[in-house]
């Protein structure tokens, strides 16, 4: 077999990369309306219905079994062996569709679907911790934290993404694009930045800037040609007076 040119390779990067970015709008578009399902139904428990033990409503089994977590696999019992790879296969037959992962609760040997059912509500305290760490942190402080990044999407369009500076990459898979207007699948990512500037206002998006220097380019360009134009029409004007000089002398 031939081998690739480093053309032809990165024409099949190219590929793959569109390819996996329509596979992440079609899951974004099956996830959204799945969320939008949730709302419609209220299947989401409030704190209070958790805390009363009503049931998951998608799948209605109990939240928690209070029978225990499942011990590692090491020390489980042979019978404990069985029960636990009897319950992996109902789970696995129930949502072999389902393409996404379990949680369960501490203290419980009941699995329920990423996919399905959502996941419990927070705890007031939870919601209070989160609150004071946000609290904690001015507004100003933390923009001094966030990175921009430019999003190239599979429409072509290059949007703004801003996230904290330790990510090392943008784990978003779909956003949205102002140009579109649509919900579209990344293709590639590359960090531009700090986000803000000293005073806390937004930096320009480098999309934004790439096309305003490329609009001072076309300016400056179609002037020239313009001064060229007078400068060759000068010329000739001066030629002709050399000439009709000649002439006379």
């Amino acid at each position: 077999m031939a081998k690739l040119t480093e053309e032809q390779r990165r024409q099949r990067a190219a590929k793959r990369a569109q390819r996996a970015a329509l596979d992440a709008e079609a899951e974004d578009q099956r996830r959204r309306e799945r969320d939008d399902l949730w709302k419609r139904e209220g299947t989401r428990l409030t704190w209070a219905e958790y805390v009363a033990g009503e049931p998951c409503r998608s799948c209605g089994s109990p939240m928690k079994d209070g029978l225990g977590s499942w011990p590692p696999l090491m020390k489980m019992s042979e019978q404990e062996k069985r029960e636990y790879e009897e319950a992996d296969r109902r789970f696995r037959e129930r949502h072999a569709d389902c393409r996404g992962g379990r949680w369960t609760i501490e203290g419980s040997r009941l699995t329920h679907c990423c996919f399905c059912c959502p996941p419990p509500p927070l705890s007031p305290k939870q919601v209070e911790s989160i609150a004071r760490i946000f609290a904690s942190v001015s507004r100003q402080e933390r923009k001094k934290d966030l990175d921009t990044w430019d999003l190239t999407l599979r429409c072509g369009h290059v949007v703004p993404y801003i996230q904290h500076r330790d990510n090392a990459y943008v784990s978003a898979h779909v956003v949205d694009c102002q140009d579109c207007g649509e919900r579209r699948g990344v293709v590639s990512s590359e960090r531009v930045g700090p986000a803000y500037r000293d005073d806390g206002t937004i930096r320009e998006h480098a999309s934004a800037d790439r096309e305003r220097l490329a609009q001072e380019v076309a300016a400056a360009e179609a002037k020239l040609a313009r001064q060229q134009k007078n400068a060759a029409a000068t010329q000739r004007r001066i030629t002709e007076l050399q000439e009709r000089l000649s002439n006379e002398s």
